[in-house]
This record gives structure tokens, C-alpha cells and sequence, in this order.
């Protein structure tokens, strides 16, 4: 769709369904990414710039404080969800309506409809974060252009239930092998059962009891699960390899340092012969006490939440910029089949952000 137009003018559910039926799976966000690139060039108060199909908006005003509005414009493999659909009870239905064109679409308006903030602000537009974590684009961003990253506050409009969600869980993945020696079945004692042999990890899974750390008053509660097991070769063949993969959800209280030597310790006497770590990312601290996110909070209402998964606030709080999660998307819709938000959720959302934003303004 690379003729397709953004209409800024439209309001923001209207936004979501136009963003919702511009497909844009992850890997395939060019033709999105170029029609909002052409979208916020349009608008003179902004100051846009490009790198790769990452697209990144300042104003510059000269104020003293600077807030990022950020989001991901890719999606998970549609599902027969698109077109969007808007039902008779106010629910916009399809593939990205909650994670998160509905944030994406109140990142556009925002910037479309407030010239003229109490804020310079920054808005991120970036590609492939549902997919590895070397591919996301912020990250890419984050790498190439850190000056266009700079801010005193951030808010990532994943999922929320809009509702402030501060800082993320880590997560780290690790391949925990054991080793036997093939046999035929018929004469198993001629071997070793490398599947039998992982039966110490899954008894230590079962008996690990988690941590629920609270920190800036938030709850975080933590998870150390198999989520895959691969071993076997025949029917009739003792196998000789076992693989439990293994994933850690852990409060932002510990490093990834502190995180992996964890997980090694918890697996140390459990026969693994090679640990092998495939994925990590660190979590990222509330950061609630920053005098930003109180006036956010102030401004948006109800009481925060913990973060349970990983979002990008993870690379802001790298950045030394405190983040945290706010959108109209319900996370517990997100991937799935019937992926919906709630209209009154969106503009609920915008009139809070827009609120913030415009506060002491005559």
C-alpha cells in the first residue's frame, strides 16, 4: 500500500481502524512507516527524521523538559482479523487494534492536534518489535542516534487497559541439555535416557517458589517456567539428548547479571550438561518517583500498576530515561484472534494524555 495516506484529521478509534487496515506484520512496515514519515512532515511545528523504518518527530520550543511518546508499528501475523471492524457496543475489532495501533494512533494525534505543548516532545515510530530482540527498531535507534532518544520522561503506549503500568520484568531464556547414549528400546539398559535424565530440572521447576519483590510500591511477581521440551529420536530408540528450554520472568530489581547467576544456581546439581542462554533482556526500574511521572500520574488518574512481560521501557531506563507503559489496548487481547479495544478507552486515553500536555495553557 504505498500510495495509502494518513488522514491526521480523523479522530483517533477512526485512526486505529485506518492504522489496522494498513498491514504491517513484522518485516513489512516500509509502506506504514513511509506514510507516516510523509503524514508528520506535513506538519511544520515538527522536526522528523528517518533511520531504516524507524521514524523519530521532535518539536522544538525550548522548553526545560522534554517527554518521549513511543510505539511499535509492526504487528503479529494477522489471523483473518483484517479488515477492523467496528461493532454496535463501541468495539473496534482486529489485528493490532490493542497491541498497538490504538497507542500508535494516539502518538499521531497528539502530534497532529497539540502544536504548541507544555512539553517539547518526542515521537518514536519504530519497526520489529514483535519479533527478536536484535531486530527491534528502538533499539536500532538507540544505537545509531542516541541524541534523538534524549529525554526526561517516556511513555510507551503498549497495552495498558489504560492504566500507567511502571517499569517491566526481565526476561531470559535458557537451554538446559542433557546427555544419554542411544540404544534400541528392546535393550534400554544398553543405554543412557537423556529425556529421563532432565526429570531433576522439571522437579526443581515444580518446586521453585518465585519471588514477588515490591518496589516504588508496585508488587512484581516473578515466574521460572519450562515453556519447551525437545528430546527423542524414534519410536524405538533411547534418546541420547534432551533439551528443556526455560524462561525467566524476574523483577527489575536484579541485573541480567545477577538474573542469569540465578538460573545457575537453581540448576547447578541438576545434571545439565550445557547451559546455553538464547535470549535476555533486562527489566526496567518504575520510576515513579521522577517529578515527571508524578505529574503524568496526577494528570492521568487511578494508581499504577506493575508491568508483568517486557516492553522497550526496558531501553529507555538504559537510556537513563525513566518509562513507563500507557495505552488503550487490553494486553490480554494482544496475539490473539479476536483482538479488540474499546473505543471509549481510546479517546479516554487521548484526553488524559492531551490533558498532560496542555496543562497551565490558557
Amino acid at each position: 500500500m504505498p500510495d495509502t495516506v494518513l488522514d491526521l484529521t480523523l479522530d483517533a478509534p477512526a485512526l486505529t481502524a485506518a492504522l489496522v487496515d494498513f498491514p504491517s506484520v513484522s518485516g513489512t512496515e516500509k509502506p506504514l512507516a513511509d506514510a507516516i514519515e510523509e503524514a508528520l512532515r506535513e506538519l511544520p511545528h515538527l522536526t522528523v527524521d528517518r533511520h531504516g523504518n524507524n521514524v523519530v518527530a521532535r518539536t522544538y520550543l525550548g522548553h526545560t523538559e522534554r517527554v518521549i511518546l513511543a510505539g511499535h508499528i509492526d504487528t503479529v501475523p494477522i489471523a483473518d482479523n483484517v479488515p477492523s471492524r467496528l461493532d454496535e457496543n463501541g468495539v473496534l475489532w482486529g489485528c493490532g487494534t490493542s497491541d498497538m495501533k490504538s497507542g500508535v494512533a494516539l502518538q499521531l494525534r497528539i502530534a497532529a492536534t497539540v502544536p504548541e505543548p507544555n512539553r517539547d516532545l518526542t515521537f518514536v515510530f519504530y519497526d520489529n518489535e514483535e519479533v527478536a530482540a536484535h531486530l527491534n527498531g528502538l533499539g536500532h535507534v538507540a544505537e545509531a542516534h542516541p541524541d534523538w532518544l534524549e529525554g526526561d520522561f517516556a511513555v510507551l503506549l503498549e497495552p495498558s487497559d489504560a492504566q500507567v503500568e511502571g517499569g517491566c520484568q526481565g526476561t531470559l531464556r535458557v537451554f538446559l541439555r542433557t546427555t544419554g547414549e542411544r540404544a534400541h528400546s528392546a535393550r534400554s539398559w544398553m543405554g543412557s535416557n537423556a529425556i529421563h535424565a532432565a526429570a531433576p530440572i522439571l522437579a526443581r521447576l515444580a518446586a521453585y517458589e518465585p519471588r514477588r519483590p515490591v518496589i516504588d510500591g508496585l508488587e512484581y511477581r516473578e515466574g521460572l517456567n519450562a515453556v519447551r521440551i525437545e528430546g527423542g529420536v524414534a519410536s524405538n530408540v533411547i534418546p541420547d539428548e534432551c533439551t528443556v528450554v526455560v524462561n525467566y520472568r524476574y523483577a527489575p530489581d536484579l541485573t541480567e547479571e545477577q538474573a542469569l547467576a540465578h538460573v545457575h544456581e537453581v540448576f547447578a546439581d541438576c545434571g545439565v550438561e550445557e547451559f546455553v542462554v538464547d535470549d535476555h533482556s533486562g527489566g526496567a526500574l518504575p520510576g515513579l518517583s521522577h517529578p515527571a511521572a508524578a505529574a503524568f500520574m496526577e494528570a492521568v488518574g487511578g494508581s499504577a500498576q506493575p508491568k508483568f512481560g517486557w516492553t522497550d521501557v526496558s531501553r529507555f531506563s538504559g537510556l537513563g530515561v525513566p518509562a513507563v507503559n500507557y495505552g488503550p489496548g487490553d494486553a490480554l487481547f494482544a496475539h490473539k484472534r479476536d483482538e479488540h479495544v474499546a473505543v471509549e478507552k481510546i479517546t479516554h486515553c487521548e484526553t488524559r494524555l492531551r490533558d498532560w500536555l496542555t496543562a497551565g495553557q490558557p
